[in-house]
């Protein structure tokens, strides 16, 4: 019986043996008859190309962010990877890697007595064998069509590469668990290092990952991963490949520094690194844009050049994560509604889930603000439900964490603070950095600086003020009477706007009104030049060019001057950077150019712009550039002496730079809802918002455009202008002039004792030729003030000729230029 058994055994050894020889025998024939034809035919073999994330880099090539989803590789060359690797990876996967031509036939025979008789295939294919399957073949079948398969591939890859060449391929495509492949990618995954600086015990790591990574993996398994690492240093001492010194020191100092706490359901993507994240979120979904034909920005290896500065964006990080959380908590502790709402709305939620799950850390009674409770049902609370729900098939569950999720997101909206910022160089329109709300999540992805709709506020006045004075009825100079009034609407109803607290200067020059953004000499402005020219100037400075859109935008009622539209920061921005590129177009550029992995640049959307602007020649010219430098010229004084003073030079926000000049606007909306600033120097334009995500709550009177976003705005535009040389606006050589005039009537001065003057400028033909009468002047003041404008009126009125031209053009009277929409003025 034993003879039998032994014979059998014997037979079948001997049978696999011969059919493995029959095998070999019968490939090599085929080589040698058909194996020529069938490489013409492989016209990619050779053409090592597996899949590469595509990089994301700044305007100084810095890198900003990759693109992958499955696959994280990075190439590297033979020579670069460590020596210590090499021989941890021959010791632990082919010995005779440099002694045989790609195929081991004690391995091989072993591998299909594996095969044949159903048991673990370990081992048995060599390097060559391996990096043949996983270019070539199905590596999910375990049959031997597959392994006779891979044979014949790793004859043609040993034909035509040198094991040097066989070798770099294979560490730089063969998958190392959790979403990395190559080791380059693997090392920096594991180890947070490039593999050129791997040790001997990072090395046996390594290795191990490509058999079983998930049984393996230092960070799911860590115990696992000590064992094999062990064996295979000790195989490497016994080989002569490194001393046993080496060797434990490299052990000891694996472990010494091993973190046990590292996440162990983390991948490559989740762990990746982006120094911008809506901005790169912004770029990848405008490659499809810029690229014609079939790509994959997640594995093709695109090169994708940007306008970014991560050094502005660093600055801009910093001063918006700390400006948030500053408004945040002014605003909770000025109101009555603070994070405490959820305990109200979300706390039973949250308890159900926490009693539920044995998780007492989750209560929501340990929740003060409702900011935290999103914070720990994000970070926390949804994850653990998430993933359980999936293990046991838990769907009402899982819906429970969605409900209360929602519920906090839905209240995190009224009442945490969120922001934006987006700066554009002016000469360019390159965006050099971007912020699109607080920390970049799976759940937090909307870009406010580029996506949100919001009303700007007061900071949309100088858009129609450029045309006010292009049209030459208005100056710098010209006087307006800030007082109450009432303005009759086209339906005949009354509107009665307010000045910020309610508080009334009189008359006051238009510069003056537009730097301390007083509200019923806007809307007279806005009366004066009419709806039509208004918003044809705002929708061109916008970049609005459809009809449509400009119907739905521009609502024509007078509350339009106070900025009730709805647009973006991205948007104001451009506006903006128009005053200061003199007047020409200034289109948004986040996109140089794009190379493919070989670096041709298959795509160059930065060259495209320049040229589209060229071809448009004197239709690049929006306004003209006498006019967007007295507009720039009015907005200095918004930092001067306006609304802006206050922040440009409060304390924190850094001295004022000398030489340097800078011009801005602060907004903030009805009920005080949304807070802006948006200014510009010769170099860049910076937009800042402040607000809720959803409406219905209000900032509050300590967090207006001037007192919130203001001061952030000062301390951004100075960091980032440190290292630039000291700039002026250009101011054209013709078309402008200047001349001394009034500093309260803006008339000619007079002469009078006490009288202040003032230097102004103006377009061409638009100064004043009237000599002011200060007497005159005071008693209109003081009759307007005591809310007796009609008086003022008739008082002018009842002369032959009015001696003040200036105020009584805009006060309405019969001298006044006729318009369909001047405002009438109640007693």
């Amino acid at each position: 019986m034993i003879l039998s058994v032994r014979r059998n055994r014997i037979l079948m050894v001997l049978a696999i043996t011969g059919l493995s020889i029959s095998a070999v025998l019968g490939i090599l024939l085929g080589l040698a008859v058909a194996g020529t034809v069938n490489i013409q035919k492989q016209s990619n073999f050779g053409n090592f190309k597996p899949a590469l994330p595509s990089q994301v880099l700044d305007i100084n090539g810095q890198l900003i962010t990759e693109f992958f989803s499955d696959e994280k590789r990075e190439i590297v060359s033979y020579n670069e990877v460590p020596k210590n690797l090499t021989n941890a990876l021959l010791t632990r996967e082919d010995q005779e890697f440099f002694n045989h031509n790609g195929f081991s036939f004690g391995g091989f025979s072993r591998a299909i007595v594996m095969i044949l008789t159903g048991q673990f295939v370990s081992g048995g294919s060599t390097l060559t064998q391996q990096l043949a399957g996983s270019l070539y073949s199905d590596r999910s079948k375990i049959t031997v069509g597959r392994k006779l398969e891979e044979l014949w591939w790793a004859f043609q890859l040993e034909a035509k590469f040198s094991k040097q060449e066989i070798l770099e391929q294979y560490m730089n495509n063969m998958s190392f668990g959790h979403t990395t492949y190559g080791v380059e990618a693997a090392s920096k995954y594991f180890f947070r290092h490039s593999v050129r600086d791997l040790t001997p015990a990072e090395a046996a790591i390594l290795v191990i990952q490509l058999v079983r990574p998930g049984l393996y993996s230092p960070i799911r398994n860590p115990n696992s991963a000590r064992k094999i690492q062990e064996q295979i240093l000790a195989d490497m001492v016994h080989s002569g490949l490194l001393s046993q010194e080496a060797s434990d020191k490299s052990f000891n100092a694996y472990w010494s520094r091993y973190d046990y706490q590292r996440d162990s359901l983390s991948t490559a993507f989740f762990d990746r690194k982006d120094k911008a994240p809506f901005f790169s979120e912004y770029i990848r979904n405008l490659v499809d844009e810029n690229l014609l034909g079939p790509h994959d920005i997640y594995r093709d290896g695109l090169i994708i050049h940007t306008t970014l500065d991560l050094n502005m964006q660093k600055v801009a990080d910093q001063v918006m994560s700390q400006g948030i959380a500053d408004t945040n908590r002014k605003f909770h502790s000025s109101t009555e509604t603070r994070g405490n709402v959820v305990d109200a709305e979300v706390s039973p939620l949250l308890d159900m889930l926490s009693l539920g799950f044995n998780l007492p850390d989750f209560r929501a009674s340990a929740t003060q603000y409702l900011r935290e409770a999103k914070s720990v049902v994000t970070d926390q609370l949804s994850p653990t439900i998430d993933l359980t729900a999936k293990l046991f098939g838990l769907e009402e569950v899982q819906d429970a964490a969605v409900t209360a999720y929602q519920s906090v997101i839905d209240l995190s909206g009224k009442t945490n603070v969120e922001g934006a910022l987006i700066t554009l160089e002016n000469s360019t329109g390159y965006i050099k950095a971007m912020v699109g709300g607080t920390q970049f999540d799976r759940l937090n992805q909307f870009n406010r600086a580029v996506q949100a709709n919001i009303q700007p506020g007061s900071s949309f006045k100088p858009l129609y003020y450029s045309a006010a004075i292009d049209s030459k009825k208005f100056t710098p100079a010209t006087m307006i009477m800030d007082a109450p009034t009432v303005f009759t609407k086209e339906d005949g109803t009354p509107y009665t706007p307010l000045n910020f607290k309610g508080e009334w200067v009189g008359p006051v020059l238009l510069r003056q009104a537009l730097a301390h953004s007083m509200n019923v000499p806007s809307i007279q402005v806005l009366a004066g030049i009419g709806f039509d020219a208004a918003i044809e100037r705002a929708s061109l400075l916008l970049g609005i060019s459809d009809p449509v859109q400009i119907s739905n935008t521009f609502p024509r009622v007078f509350p339009l001057a106070l900025g009730i539209i709805k647009t973006s920061p991205l948007r104001m921005a451009r506006a903006y950077a128009v005053f200061a590129n003199q007047g020409r177009a200034v289109d948004p550029v986040a996109i140089l150019y794009i190379q493919d992995r070989n670096g041709t640049i298959i795509s160059n959307p930065g060259a495209d712009a320049a040229e589209a602007k060229r071809r448009k020649g004197a239709q690049v010219q929006l306004i003209s550039p006498q006019t967007a430098y007295i507009m720039t010229n009015l907005l200095e004084s918004t930092i001067s002496e306006g609304t802006l003073a206050g922040s440009f030079y409060a304390p924190g926000t850094g001295g004022a730079i000398k030489g340097m000049e800078m011009a801005g606007k602060t907004g903030t909306t009805q009920n005080w809802s949304d807070a802006w600033t948006v200014g510009y120097s010769p170099y860049m334009t910076t937009a800042i918002w402040l607000g809720f995500d959803k409406p219905g709550n209000s900032l509050g009177l300590d967090n207006t455009g001037a007192v919130a976003a203001g001061p952030m705005w000062a301390r951004y535009m100075k960091q980032v202008h440190l290292n630039l040389a000291p700039l002026r606006f250009p101011r054209p050589s013709t078309g402008l002039y200047s001349m001394n005039v009034d500093a309260e009537t803006g008339l000619l001065p007079s002469g009078e004792p006490g009288e202040k003057v003032i230097n102004e400028i103006f377009l061409d033909g638009t100064g004043p030729t009237e000599v002011s009468n200060m007497a005159r002047f005071r008693q209109l003041r003081d009759q307007a003030l005591a809310n007796n404008i009609q008086g003022a009126l008739d008082e002018i009125g009842g002369k032959d000729k009015p001696l003040d031209l200036n105020l009584t053009l805009y006060l309405n009277l019969d001298t006044a230029p006729a318009s369909p929409q001047s405002p009438k003025l109640a007693n």
